[in-house]
């Protein structure tokens, strides 16, 4: 795997991480699994969207 591919690699990571995370704590109805949900949807749109900007500069 390429070294420019690693950054949004571990952000979509760590966003699905959390949101799978935050899910459970819904379906558990544990405080906080709002913003976990949050955080990790958020995280996860920052990696798609540093993905596409890495996938741009490539084909120029």
């Amino acid at each position: 795997m390429k070294k420019q591919y690693t950054v949004p690699l571990v952000l979509f990571l760590l966003g699905m991480a959390i949101t799978v995370i935050g899910a459970l704590f819904k379906i558990m109805h544990w405080p906080g699994a709002g913003i976990m949900l949050t955080v990790g949807m958020l995280t996860e749109a920052i990696a798609i969207i540093t993905l596409i900007v890495v996938l741009l500069k490539n084909t120029k």
